[in-house]
């Protein structure tokens, strides 16, 4: 069954219920489930070449962060928080009937993993961080609101192109085909011609209180978890260094580290190579 599926939940925040969409690949009824969050201004769609190397292994199921993708998008701005997402994620966790899950987070998405695998009875039993950890360096956090939250218009698919590109340069070396995947599923064609991003500039709102001369530093958060923990970083990232790679194998769950040569932030799991990385260390648990 390597057929996506896609589906929603309803979730609720202090300001309404919202809808969260989601895609699901593999048997739907296998009890292995492997849950993939993307980052930032990402979506789902991330992790098609994931999931469909995962899906004889697992149920994959790959959210849309509220305000992303095909999810609502959320009334009040200032509830675009961690909490909100961690939350989100439990209401889906329950949908699915299981009491454990695998995780697979990139960026913002690892954080949120990192919030839920850090609480008591966690449904977190095996965590993958893609280029995120503890601490985020103000000079990315300084890099990525320079786009986040903006509202460009494209007049064309290539234009569009060509901004996806600019932005998330730093995802490596990718083929034609694999940055054409990428552009087609964070923009979408507008009403009056051209194309748009699939995403609520509203989140910005929050995400641009982080930006300061100083790093973010979550520490306590991370020397919670207690599952096995896969800590991949692109090797040229600037939101995680290497330094803070090391000393995140020697406290907390004392993770394994894997370094991906070529890329920055963040290793997008497009290719057999970085794929290999993560399914390894899945199925060894």
């Amino acid at each position: 069954m390597s057929e996506m599926r896609q589906h929603t939940v309803q979730c609720l925040s202090p300001g309404g219920l919202h809808r969260m969409a989601y895609v699901e690949w593999g048997d739907p009824d296998n009890r292995r489930v492997l849950v993939c969050v993307h980052g930032l201004t990402r979506n789902c769609r991330d992790f098609d070449f994931l999931a469909k190397a995962l899906a004889g292994h697992y149920r994959v199921v790959c959210p849309d962060i509220v305000g992303r993708g095909r999810s609502n998008w959320l009334r009040v701005k200032e509830h675009y928080q961690l909490q909100q997402y961690a939350a989100d994620m439990v209401t889906l966790i329950a949908r699915l009937g299981v009491e454990e899950v695998h995780w697979v987070g990139t960026s913002m998405g690892g954080m949120i993993g990192m919030a839920l695998a850090a609480q008591e009875e966690t449904p977190v039993a095996r965590l993958v961080l893609n280029d995120i950890g503890p601490v985020l360096t103000a000079v990315a956090v300084k890099r990525i609101a320079e786009y986040v939250g903006l509202q460009p218009r494209f007049a064309s698919f290539a234009e569009a192109e060509q901004y996806v590109r600019f932005v998330s340069a730093p995802f490596g070396k990718l083929t034609d085909a694999q940055w054409r995947h990428l552009t087609e599923h964070v923009t979408r064609p507008t009403a009056g011609g051209g194309y748009e991003l699939v995403y609520d500039p509203g989140i910005a709102e929050p995400f641009k209180r982080l930006i300061t001369d100083d790093d973010v530093s979550i520490w306590p958060l991370y020397d919670a978890i207690r599952c096995p923990t896969l800590v991949v970083r692109g090797a040229e990232s600037d939101l995680l260094t290497h330094e803070t790679c090391l000393e995140m194998g020697r406290r907390g769950p004392k993770a394994l580290v894997a370094e991906i040569p070529g890329v920055g932030h963040a290793p997008m799991f497009l290719d057999e190579a970085q794929v290999a990385v993560v399914k390894e260390f899945l199925l060894a648990g």
